[in-house]
């Protein structure tokens, strides 16, 4: 069993759809990014390639690769799946947690597990995704940006 470790935290600007665990959440901004800057998928992937030790997903889906503007992270969660079963690993289950002071994203948290769990395999009740508010405090209390963490747990295939 092997355990990993994501983070992940980007702008809200408007313009731009708000997309979360691979669900567009209405809201007046979205998140600013090279691709569709969904916090909350980039932090799974970190915590895949971290737990299976392929990197990060800067090193993997650089930025400054034209490749990846815009496109989705449920396809570079694709990848990553694809990448650390390669390595010898499956997913056993993920538990992450989005750091947003709006919008209110309970309505969404179920239809983001699934969306997630799907793209990795699992059964819904293997993946748990939570919301909590910073309570004002910090840029993320102020509404500048959304934050998110996963933690995965890998077994050997």
């Amino acid at each position: 069993m092997r355990i990993g470790l994501g983070s992940d935290a980007h702008r809200l600007r408007a313009g731009r759809p708000l997309v979360l665990g691979g669900v567009i959440v209405p809201h007046p901004r979205g998140l600013e990014g090279h691709s569709d800057a969904d916090v909350l998928t980039h932090a799974l992937i970190d915590a895949l390639l971290g737990a299976a030790a392929l990197g990060t997903i800067g090193e993997r889906f650089p930025d400054r690769d034209p490749r990846y503007r815009g496109i989705s992270s449920l396809l570079l969660l694709d990848e990553t799946r694809r990448l650390v079963e390669q390595a010898g690993y499956r997913v056993h289950n993920v538990d992450a947690v989005i750091t947003a002071q709006e919008p209110r994203l309970a309505p969404h948290l179920g239809a983001m597990a699934r969306t997630l769990a799907a793209r990795l395999g699992l059964s819904p009740s293997a993946v748990s995704v939570k919301a909590t508010s910073p309570e004002g405090l910090g840029a993320l209390g102020r509404t500048e940006g959304i934050a998110a963490q996963a933690v995965v747990l890998l077994e050997e295939a």
